[in-house]
């Protein structure tokens, strides 16, 4: 798989540690990541991630 291909529609998906990645919507979520929501071109959804995840520590660092 090319992962510019623009063919390739991603998906922002998060864990329980509330980190962000990408990840093609064709393919099955590794285990404990789910949909975000946004859904996309790769940049779309780096570029939406680059908004909304400011605050880079996990969870458990951040409580």
């Amino acid at each position: 798989m090319n992962d510019t291909s623009a063919d390739v529609t991603y998906q922002v998906v998060l864990n329980d540690e509330e980190q962000y990645s990408v990840w093609p919507v064709d393919q099955p979520l590794p285990a404990g990541w789910r949909p975000e929501g946004t859904v996309g071109t790769r940049q779309v959804c780096l570029d939406h991630i680059e908004t909304v995840w400011t605050d880079l520590r996990p969870l458990s660092a951040r409580a």
